[in-house]
């Protein structure tokens, strides 16, 4: 019988934090004294009795360790409970929000998604906007862990590439989680400083500058105004493109330059193509804009940098009504948006690395039409790539498109049209945010749509944050028979 229990320790440890982390905003609403920290002291009190209750039932398989099947379990447990915990300042609070709601919420906060449904974010209480940010920034510092840590050894969608990196050194599952988080942490959270400061230098306030500072680095999204970036001025918009883009490279580079080995940093072909992918995107958007809207330069190098990097690292803050900016612009975003970052890093999506893998086999296979009787074999980063990590990246870019069409279509028999529902798989799926449309383009929100919608965008959400397969191996029988 498969053994719940070291996956239920870890995520009730993990509840019982966030019920802690609840009393931070309550203390804020409490200091800007409009009464509304009672909400997070209820919510806190109910996240607190339950992850304790969790721990403590659990309690006696702390020290056992946990399998690979446990990590699939504890993984996907995590990303599923947490957000049911995390929605309930949304339901007691200000917002009114039903369950759905602040369920979708909550989960586009944890898989720093950045799609959202509230509107007239101005009026609501500081305590709500920063529990959005902090929702992001732990769920951006967690997928990180997941990503150095549990995929390459759950072998998902091709991660077991980078099985060989440092961080494989560091003993069994449980005790690398801790000891990687740690060093994750204070990367992310210098990272993090950096950030709030230069937001500060660029014009923001002190609590704008800190919220924006979390959902950046998390690559989130997640804004304090309904316009987002819009009004907010050059200067910020600046300090979101560099913060946006070094949050989408490989943390475990971070990490290595934080030891004293630069070389790997610099010589790491992921973050060269991403970097490259990042310099092409915004060149061509740039010039459409230039060429189809002709005003300053600046600015129209402004508006395609932010918005297409945004869009690319699946931020999904916007400057601009990029909707309007005529059919090549919109389909540029549309596939940008099925790119993201680096592996390891806060970014979503596909990621470059598999990419890359991808046409190293095409050119290898070419190579073979062209001489048949020689040898080629897929190269990544100048070594040579396994039968099983070809066929693991295949088979994620399989399932992907499966899962976006299945989903795109389940959108659509809800009621969306066309657009809504192709752009919001897309936004949910690869966790960018805004989709396209007057209904969720990056002038509107998710409100309108109905429960249906709501519950199977959050869903995609989930699925795509943990890369699929963590989620989609739940449900075969050969799982559980194990």
């Amino acid at each position: 019988m498969f053994d719940f229990r070291p996956a239920g320790h870890v995520i009730g440890r993990l509840v019982l934090g966030l019920g802690l982390v609840m009393f931070v905003p309550a203390i804020l609403d409490w200091y800007d004294g409009n009464g509304h920290w009672l909400v997070f002291g209820q919510s806190a009190l109910i996240t607190i009795l339950a992850g304790s209750a969790m721990t403590l039932a659990c309690a006696n398989s702390a020290g056992s360790g946990i399998s690979l099947r446990q990590a699939f379990v504890m993984t996907t447990g995590i990303w599923t409970i947490l957000p049911l915990f995390g929605s309930l300042p949304f339901v007691f609070g200000v917002t009114g929000a039903g369950f759905t709601d602040a369920v979708f919420e909550a989960m586009s906060g944890l898989t720093t998604t950045g799609a959202t449904v509230f509107s007239g974010l101005e009026t609501l209480p500081r305590g709500i906007l920063l529990w959005r940010g902090l929702l992001q920034w732990f769920g951006g510092v967690g997928i990180i862990v997941v990503a150095l840590v549990v995929l390459p050894q759950l072998r998902v969608g091709g991660m077991q590439i980078f099985r060989s990196e440092d961080v494989d050194n560091l003993g069994n599952i449980l005790p690398r989680v801790a000891e990687t988080s740690r060093s994750v942490a204070w990367i992310y959270l210098l990272l993090t400083v950096m950030c709030a400061v230069s937001y500060q230098w660029s014009g923001l306030g002190e609590f704008d500058a800190v919220v924006l500072a979390m959902t950046t680095v998390a690559t989130g999204g997640f804004a304090n105004s309904d316009a987002s970036f819009a009004n907010l001025g050059p200067g910020p918009e600046y300090v979101g493109m560099l913060f946006m883009l070094l949050a989408s490279l490989p943390f475990i580079r971070y990490m290595q330059l934080f030891r004293g080995h630069a070389g790997p940093f610099i010589r790491d072909s992921q973050t060269h193509a991403f970097l490259l992918v990042a310099t092409v995107v915004v060149g061509l958007l740039t010039v459409w804009q230039l060429v189809t809207a002709p005003a300053g330069s600046e600015l129209a190098f402004r508006k395609a940098a932010f918005n297409g990097i945004s869009i690319l690292t699946g931020t999904g803050y916007v400057s601009d009504d990029y909707g309007r900016w005529g059919g090549f612009a919109v389909s540029m975003f549309f596939l940008v948006g099925l790119i993201g970052g680096c592996a390891g890093s806060t970014s979503c999506s596909i990621k470059i690395f598999r990419y890359q893998l991808l046409f190293s086999l095409v050119a290898t296979q070419i190579r073979r039409l062209h001489s048949p009787h020689g040898v080629f074999v897929p190269k990544y980063a100048q070594r040579k790539v396994g039968e099983d990590v070809i066929a693991s990246v295949m088979a994620f870019f399989f399932l992907f498109l499966l899962s976006l069409t299945v989903l795109a279509i389940s959108l659509g028999m809800t009621g969306l049209d066309m657009m809504t529902s192709m752009s919001g798989a897309v936004a949910a799926l690869a966790n960018i945010g805004p989709g396209l449309g007057p209904v969720i383009g990056p002038t509107g929100n998710y409100a309108g749509i109905n429960d249906t919608a709501k519950w199977l965008l959050a869903a995609g959400m989930l699925i795509g944050r943990l890369e699929l397969m963590v989620v989609f191996v739940l449900f075969t029988t050969e799982f559980w028979r194990r």
